[in-house]
C-alpha cells in the first residue's frame, strides 16, 4: 500500500515529506518574527486538507484566510518549485469556513458557561481557592435544580441568588461568602468589559460541523479570526482553546494507529495557552497532549520560542519545523540551546551556528519515521503554498461568510429560558407572595378596625362601691387567704408524716 506523505520542503539532498500516520504525534513551528513561520503553517494546513484530514487553525495575524483563495503565480514561487523538485504543483483555494468571536470576520463562535466548566472558568476569571469552590458550588447547585448556565447573565443571577440565600445553603454547599460573591461578581464585569458576553452563549460551537470533508474529499480548513481576540482577550483565547482540547479528548473516539489523522489543530501564539495559567491546568494540558493521538488528532503548536511550551509538553511533539532565531540576548542563546540539544544531529550541520543563519522561508525540519523515531535534522527550504499568501480583502470575506452553508445555524441569537429566566421567575413568584400576605394583613386590620367601631360603648368607670360592699370583700379574702395556707399546711404535714 502506497504511503500517504505530505510535502514540507527540500534539502541540498531531497524532499523532506512527513509520513501521515505519525501527524497524529503533533508538533511544533517555532521562530522568530517574519522568518516564515506563518507560511509553513499555511502548507501544512493546505496540505492535511489535500489528504481529506479537517483542519482547525487560529489565525492571530489575520493572514490566512488567504487559503480560501488561489495563488498567484511569482518567479520566486517559480524557482522554489524548481529547485525542490515539486511535481504536478497546482495554485488552487481550499474549502474553508472563517470564525470570529467577535461577529466581524466569520461566524460567530460561542461556548456555553455549562460547557466551559468551573475549572476553566477559575483559571479564566484568576479566582483564588475560596473564590474557585463557590464557583464549584454554583455549577453544582445549578445542576441540582435544573438550571441551565449558558451565559454571563445566568452565572451572574445564580451568584447574586446564592450569596442571598446563603444560611439555607450553607449545611449542603458550605459557607458562602457574600464578599467572595462580590469578588467573583467583579471580575466577571471586567470580563464582559473584554467581550466575553459575546462569546458565551447560544448556538453552541459543535464538533460535528467542522470535522467534515466537501464533496471533492478535500478537508475542510476551520480559520478561527483571533486579531482582536487575543490581544483584546488573551485569557479568554486560550480558555476557548483549553475547552476546545478538552472537548475533543472526552467526545472523539478511540481509533488507534490509522494511515492518516483524523483532525489536525494548530495554535498560534501557542505561549498564552501556558502563561498564568496554574499548575493543574498545565498538567491537564500535558494529559491531553499525551493521550490525544490515540483519537487520531494532531495538535501543531506555533510560536517564537521553544522555550514557550513546558518541557514535559515539548517531549510529546514528533515534528519539528525550527524557523531562526537570533541569539541577542540570555534568553535567546537559551533557546538556541535548546533547539540543538533536541534535534536528532546531523554529522554535516553545526545547528547552533545555522539556526542564526536560516532565510525567510528556511527551517531546520526533523519528523517522525515510519518506526516512530525522529529522522537527522535537515536544513530545508519550505514549499510554496498552493493558495494565496496573504489576507482576503474585505468584500471576499463577508462574501466568503454568508455563502458558508454554516450561516444560517450560526449567525442567529438564541436566548433559551435558563438559571437567570428562572430566577427572574422565583422572584417574581415571591415578591407577589409578599404582596399577598401584606394585603391579606392589610384587610383584617381594616376588619378589626371596623369590628371595633361597631362595638356597644361602655360606661366611662366603674361604680363606687358602698361601705358594707368594701368591708364583706375585704373579710372575705383574708378568711380565704387564711384558709388556703392551712389547708397548704395541712397537706405538707401529711406527705412529711407530721
Amino acid at each position: 500500500m502506497t504511503k500517504t506523505t505530505v510535502l514540507i520542503g527540500g534539502s541540498a539532498n531531497s524532499q523532506i515529506h512527513l509520513d501521515a500516520s505519525m501527524a497524529n504525534r503533533h508538533g511544533l513551528i517555532s521562530g522568530a518574527t517574519g522568518t516564515g513561520k506563518t507560511v509553513t503553517l499555511q502548507i501544512l494546513a493546505e496540505s492535511f486538507s489535500s489528504i481529506g484530514v479537517p483542519v482547525f487553525v487560529t489565525d492571530i495575524k489575520g493572514d490566512l484566510s488567504g487559503l480560501t483563495q488561489p495563488g498567484k503565480p511569482h518567479v520566486k514561487i517559480d524557482e522554489r518549485i524548481q529547485f525542490i523538485g515539486i511535481e504536478g504543483y497546482q495554485q488552487r483555494a481550499r474549502p474553508a469556513v472563517l470564525w470570529d468571536v467577535f461577529e466581524k470576520q466569520g461566524l460567530p463562535l460561542r461556548v456555553t458557561i455549562s460547557d466551559m466548566g468551573p475549572l476553566l472558568l477559575s483559571n479564566l476569571l484568576e479566582l483564588n481557592d475560596t473564590q474557585s469552590g463557590i464557583l464549584y458550588a454554583c455549577f453544582d447547585l445549578a445542576d441540582d435544580d435544573g438550571l441551565l448556565l449558558l451565559d454571563l447573565k445566568d452565572l451572574k443571577s445564580m451568584l447574586i441568588w446564592m450569596a442571598d440565600n446563603a444560611q439555607q445553603l450553607k449545611s449542603e454547599y458550605g459557607n458562602i461568602s457574600s464578599s467572595s460573591v462580590a469578588a467573583i461578581t467583579r471580575k466577571l464585569l471586567v470580563l464582559e468589559e473584554q467581550g466575553a458576553d459575546q462569546f458565551f452563549g447560544e448556538p453552541a460551537f459543535d464538533l460535528a460541523d467542522i470535522m467534515i470533508s466537501d464533496f471533492s474529499g478535500f478537508g475542510l480548513i476551520n480559520i478561527l479570526d483571533a486579531t482582536w481576540l487575543s490581544s483584546r482577550s488573551p485569557r479568554v483565547y486560550a480558555a476557548f482553546l483549553l475547552w476546545f482540547l478538552s472537548e475533543l479528548f472526552e467526545n472523539l473516539p478511540e481509533v488507534g494507529d490509522a494511515e492518516k489523522p483524523k483532525f489536525v489543530c494548530f495554535f498560534d501564539e501557542a505561549h498564552l495557552l501556558f502563561d498564568k495559567s496554574s499548575k493543574a491546568l498545565v498538567e491537564k494540558i500535558e494529559q491531553i497532549v499525551r493521550l490525544i493521538r490515540s483519537k487520531g488528532v494532531g495538535i501543531y503548536f506555533v510560536t517564537q520560542s521553544p522555550l514557550d511550551i513546558p518541557e514535559d509538553i515539548l517531549g510529546q511533539l514528533g515534528l519539528r519545523i525550527q524557523h531562526a532565531l537570533r541569539a541577542f540576548t540570555p534568553k535567546d542563546k537559551k533557546a538556541v540551546n535548546t533547539v540543538a540539544e533536541t534535534f536528532r544531529p546531523n554529522p554535516d550541520l553545526d545547528i547552533k551556528q545555522v539556526i542564526g543563519l536560516l532565510g525567510t522561508g528556511e527551517a531546520l525540519v526533523s519528523t517522525l519515521q515510519a518506526d516512530g523515531s525522529p529522522s537527522v535534522v535537515e536544513r530545508t527550504l519550505i514549499r510554496p503554498p498552493e493558495s494565496q499568501i496573504g489576507p482576503v480583502d474585505d468584500n471576499t470575506r463577508q462574501d466568503l461568510i454568508k455563502r458558508s452553508p454554516l450561516y444560517s445555524r450560526y449567525f442567529q441569537d438564541i436566548d433559551r429560558e435558563s438559571a437567570f429566566e428562572l430566577l427572574k421567575k422565583r422572584a417574581e413568584q415571591k415578591e407577589h407572595q409578599l404582596q399577598q400576605s401584606r394585603e391579606q394583613q392589610e384587610l383584617e386590620k381594616q376588619r378589626l378596625a371596623e369590628e371595633k367601631a361597631n362595638r356597644p360603648r361602655q360606661s366611662a368607670g366603674r361604680p363606687r362601691q358602698s361601705f358594707a360592699e368594701a368591708m364583706i370583700k375585704s373579710t372575705m379574702r383574708s378568711v380565704g387567704s387564711t384558709l388556703g395556707r392551712r389547708i397548704v399546711r395541712g397537706l405538707l404535714g401529711s406527705l412529711l408524716g407530721k
